[in-house]
């Protein structure tokens, strides 16, 4: 059986999903005339308090255009040296914005207020201005880790009083807030902008959305399309989306659960040296010395278990829609073989 845990990105749509997409009515959305991207806009921004919300291709993108929105070339932002946003996204930063970068090491990818107060460049010419601070939850290089309320309340009562916008890539909000009981009301007011991905662990086959205020919106608008952004009927996709969140959101501590199982799993093979908390739906693993990941990822997927490297000694394993009990299972017998 083939077990696929690479990433919750490689979900299906269900039938009901199916459905919704090929009833959905559609309309020309760079004219803003798609009435389901429309509404999925409205909704999720609804959903999380804010004023508006722009429908993009993916979490990159969402981040990206957040970020060469809040900063002009020569500034920079603030985030955890795991970050997607720095890791993962092409060098976007510099690419798309002109901006810098200042790495924090934080606490698997959560950094404090104290953190950030510190890093603040002074007002001084040779510096380079700080100008964002962007925060992942859950973060993905940490294991799924997630930000406190309390950690967010700190992080955003300073970043108000020194008149800095606050990012979030909330690429597995939902999964974060499965497992705190957060709101994403909370989420709409700790932030400036928010980028929600519909495409892990909702299981939407495409998008995210970025979030903001009336007046970001309209320049993010701009930018997508400069980024050649703008789509035609979306209302394919968008339907997805508002299934998505209809009907995939409570089950998502169901992964959460498989993961740990995973965990539990993994915790006596021969070739496992330690285990990165599991908090939601990923699960890395460290290796034993002198046991390369990318040699243990072919071992497994010899084994029908499909995973990825996560660095020289790493893997990880995420849980999604598709990986179900009976996948579980599989996993158990295949992995000792």
């Amino acid at each position: 059986m083939h077990v696929e845990l690479r990433s919750d990105t490689f979900t299906l749509p269900t039938q009901a999903m199916r459905e919704a997409m090929f009833a959905a009515p559609l309309g020309d959305d760079v004219f803003g005339e798609d009435p389901s991207v429309n509404a999925l806009e409205q909704k999720v921004a609804n959903m999380f308090g804010m004023e508006a919300a722009l429908f993009c291709v993916s979490g990159t993108q969402t981040n990206q255009i957040a970020i060469s929105v809040h900063l002009s070339r020569g500034q920079e932002v603030i985030c955890d040296e795991l970050s997607h946003i720095y890791l993962y996204e092409g060098g976007g930063i510099m690419a798309n914005a002109g901006a810098s970068v200042k790495l924090l090491k934080g606490d698997l990818g959560r950094l404090t207020r104290a953190q950030i107060e510190a890093a603040i460049s002074p007002d001084d010419i040779h510096a380079c201005e700080s100008k964002l601070v962007s925060l992942e939850n859950t973060v993905n290089k940490g294991g799924g880790s997630v930000y406190s309320s309390e950690s967010l309340q700190e992080i955003s009562n300073f970043c108000r009083h020194i008149n800095i916008p606050l990012h979030l890539d909330g690429a597995r909000i939902f999964n974060a807030m499965a497992v705190t009981g957060q709101t994403p009301n909370q989420f709409g007011a700790w932030f400036d902008s928010i980028s929600v991905c519909l495409s892990k662990g909702l299981g939407a086959p495409v998008g995210s959305l970025l979030l903001g205020s009336h007046a970001f919106i309209k320049q993010a608008r701009r930018v997508r399309k400069r980024l050649g952004g703008g789509w035609r009927q979306a209302g394919f996709l968008a339907a997805a989306g508002i299934y998505a969140l209809d009907h995939h959101v409570t089950r998502l501590q169901e992964d959460h659960a498989r993961a740990k199982e995973i965990a539990l799993i993994c915790v006596g093979l021969p070739w496992v040296d330690s285990i990165l908390p599991v908090t939601t739906n990923i699960v890395i693993v460290q290796l034993k010395e002198g046991i390369c990941s990318v040699d243990q990822v072919a071992d497994l997927k010899s084994k029908g278990i499909f995973c990825a490297p996560f660095g020289p000694q790493y893997i990880r394993f995420v849980t999604h829609l598709n990986f179900d009990d009976a996948a579980l299972s599989a996993f158990k017998a295949q992995i000792i073989q």
